[in-house]
């Protein structure tokens, strides 16, 4: 298999990418491969959008936010033919690796890819809703938290000084990781998202007794994907009495410089990449479980449902009731 390696992000992007990105092209050079770097995700595979990874390229990328690399979303990967001319660009540039910096949807494609043309690669795990089975990071993760944490803390400065309650619907659409961590982080009276049942009497009861007992304000987290944000806000107003704001804090999740936290974990999970491909490994997903850094076959990840720690989940279960 020839020594080229190429790199790409795909899906939604996350801070960690960028010193990913960084940190596979310096290692795999290190090991002796010709490092290309893809842009534009799937659609640059298709369009040749390739180009050596030159130290010009990679330099000044680990405070950068998001992808240099940009991403997109490309259905037309889907077609055989379209497939069949990513890979003849690759072949024509002697590259034979590849390492995508995505989440499950940007595995499935290139490992249909692989079962297509041979092709290896290796994943390295890149979502801010932390929802990939079989690894209890992703990168970005840490990045999100920081930003809902200091809006949060801005937020509860205004909910204070007005006595105010307010909604902050943060991202997740089917996995609450965000939403739960954020809530107990910062300190919330009320979290609601898709994995726990929730009961607005209850939370009523509770939230009229705590204000009976002096409380001013409240601040509550929603996942995206409950749907509860413009709900929660006016049931505060009309059930509770609190005058209510709604919060979304959208797509400033996903940006700024990435924490220590991510950018180490892009250079182990970057590291983990590399030498998976050299030791022979055709699809496999870098994980982190437990502690400790390895590597899964792309089955175990994909046909696998992710499902929240229940540790977090217990202490987060009172937020909702």
């Amino acid at each position: 298999m020839p020594k080229g390696l190429a790199i790409l992000t795909s899906g939604g992007d996350s801070a960690g990418m960028n010193p990913a990105v960084k940190c596979a092209v310096e290692y795999a050079n290190q090991k002796g491969y010709q490092t290309h770097l893809v842009y534009d995700g799937l659609r640059g595979l298709i369009a040749d959008n390739i180009v050596p990874a030159t130290r010009d390229l990679v330099s000044g990328l680990l405070h950068r936010g998001g992808t240099l690399l940009r991403s997109s979303r490309s259905p037309e990967f889907f077609d055989i033919e379209v497939r069949r001319k990513a890979y003849e660009n690759l072949v024509r540039r002697g590259i034979g690796n590849l390492i995508v910096i995505g989440g499950d949807g940007s595995f499935r494609a290139l490992n249909q890819f692989h079962s297509d043309f041979g092709i290896p690669f290796a994943g390295i795990p890149a979502t801010i809703d932390n929802d990939i089975a079989g690894t209890d990071y992703c990168l970005g993760v840490d990045t999100a938290l920081n930003v809902i944490r200091e809006s949060v803390d801005s937020i509860r400065d205004t909910a204070s000084s007005f006595s105010r309650a307010f909604v902050i619907e943060v991202m997740g659409r089917h996995c609450g990781y965000l939403a739960l961590t954020s809530a107990l982080a910062c300190g919330a009276e009320i979290c609601l998202v898709p994995e726990i049942p929730y009961d607005l009497e209850s939370i009523g009861a509770r939230l009229k007794h705590d204000i009976a007992n002096g409380r001013r304000y409240v601040i509550a987290v929603v996942a995206e994907g409950t749907k509860m944000g413009d709900y929660l806000t006016r049931w505060i107003n009309d059930s509770i009495g609190m005058e209510a704001r709604l919060t979304v804090l959208g797509h400033v999740q996903r940006g700024g410089s990435p924490t220590v936290q991510d950018r180490i974990m892009a250079y182990k999970f970057a590291v983990a990449a590399v030498d998976a491909l050299d030791a022979g490994q055709k699809n496999s997903i870098m994980v982190f479980r437990d502690g400790s850094y390895s590597h899964l076959p792309i089955h175990q990840v994909t046909d696998s449902k992710y499902k929240l720690d229940p540790a977090i989940i217990r202490l987060a279960s009172p937020l909702a009731c």
